[in-house]
């Protein structure tokens, strides 16, 4: 197996109309830190990573070229999504406090899970979902 050095080995990767506005919102209201961001002459982001712990997102702007003509928008869907990225966090009632607190759209409020751990989930500001628990697939014996 080809394993990197550092972090994850599957990156989800998200496109968003404003960017700049995604990644400050990812990193107030979930967590997230700057590892680079890139951007071309005009300031659009072109491409972005954000870690949280060992984990990485990717994101750049909207483009209506290249891959982009293979993805849609939350909002041109109805909302709907076909995956959703997943944070594991240590104290998972905390994590949902603050991201309730920044305003958060939560659409599946905090609560313990019967196979361990507990989670919720929320919308960011351009409508990708997000599920954020503490139940740690890697420690399933």
């Amino acid at each position: 197996m080809n394993t990197p050095a550092h972090g994850s080995t599957i990156i989800p990767c998200m496109r968003y109309r404003d960017a700049h506005a995604a990644i400050d919102w990812l990193c107030k209201t979930l967590g997230f830190e700057k590892q680079a961001v890139y951007e071309n002459e005009q300031g659009r982001v072109m491409h972005a990573q954000l870690v949280y712990g060992a984990g990485m997102v990717m994101l750049s702007e909207v483009s209506p070229d290249g891959f982009g003509v293979y993805m849609a928008q939350p909002d041109e869907i109805g909302g709907r999504q076909t995956q959703c990225a997943c944070i594991i966090v240590k104290d998972c009632k905390a994590h949902y406090m603050q991201a309730k607190a920044a305003g958060a759209d939560i659409v599946e409020d905090y609560a313990e899970k019967e196979y361990g751990g507990a989670g919720y989930a929320c919308r960011d500001p351009e409508g990708h979902l997000w599920w954020i628990g503490s139940y740690d697939p890697w420690q399933v014996a």
